[in-house]
């Protein structure tokens, strides 16, 4: 899968997938034990390409790479990639990517009444609050994450 790189914040790195190519790997169906082996697991005859798998909406969806560890105790580690459809819907707890003042994060939302709060998930960071004097977009949802160990 060939990433074009868009543009890079202090925080996110986006890219725009390429959806010319694609790469059919194998996969097992039944599941991967994590006891005994099974011998079935030896005949792999079913092929996936992650873009078709893990991207429904192409013209909307983009890969983002994190910088940081606000989102560590939600499973998002600095260089994983996420991948973000902008065409979702906000609702409350989804974790999104938001402009805020001039910079992009990715946070979780919570919708209160006739407030929004960026919520990190990280002790170590305090949750945000999204005022009429905040310049705000959710620019789109995370639908997945990439990791990159």
């Amino acid at each position: 899968m060939k990433l074009i790189n868009l543009y890079t914040t202090k925080n996110i790195q986006f890219f725009t997938p390429d959806y010319s190519t694609s790469l059919e790997l194998p996969f097992v169906v039944n599941g991967i034990s994590a006891g005994f082996p099974s011998p079935a697991d030896d005949f792999l005859d079913i092929n996936i390409d992650l873009n078709k798998h893990l991207i429904k909406n192409p013209s909307t969806t983009f890969y983002g790479k994190v910088k940081g560890n606000s989102m560590i105790d939600a499973g998002i580690h600095d260089g994983d990639l996420l991948i973000i459809d902008k065409s979702l819907e906000p609702k409350n707890n989804k974790i999104a990517i938001c402009f805020i003042d001039g910079e992009f994060t990715v946070k979780r939302i919570k919708i209160e009444k006739d407030i929004i709060w960026l919520i990190a998930e990280n002790k170590d960071y305090q949750p945000i609050k999204v005022t009429k004097d905040n310049e705000f977009l959710i620019w789109g949802i995370v639908i997945n994450v990439i990791k990159y160990f």
